[in-house]
């Protein structure tokens, strides 16, 4: 006969399913921020590329600059035409 005590598995305890839950969480969000970070540095390049001179952004810039009321006029047709689709 054995007088052996059957070792049970403790469950943890709510501090530690905290503690669990929240590394889990820290970890998402620098996943996350990591991702927004990437994102953003390509957003910056291309940004910047298009401001080079003869790029559309950069075109889009000087005209504004030259006729800033015509533009806003532009952008305005622009806004009722793409709502009229939806």
């Amino acid at each position: 006969m054995s007088t052996e005590i059957p070792q049970t598995n403790p469950q943890p305890g709510v501090g530690e399913r905290a503690l669990d839950a929240a590394t889990d969480v820290s970890r998402t969000i620098g996943e996350v921020a990591g991702g927004l970070h990437a994102a953003v540095d390509r957003l910056t390049a291309a940004i910047d590329e298009a401001r080079k001179p003869g790029q559309p952004l950069s075109t889009v810039a000087a005209i504004t600059r030259e006729a800033p009321l015509a533009s806003l006029f532009v952008a305005f047709l622009f806004g009722i035409a793409v709502a009229r689709r939806r």
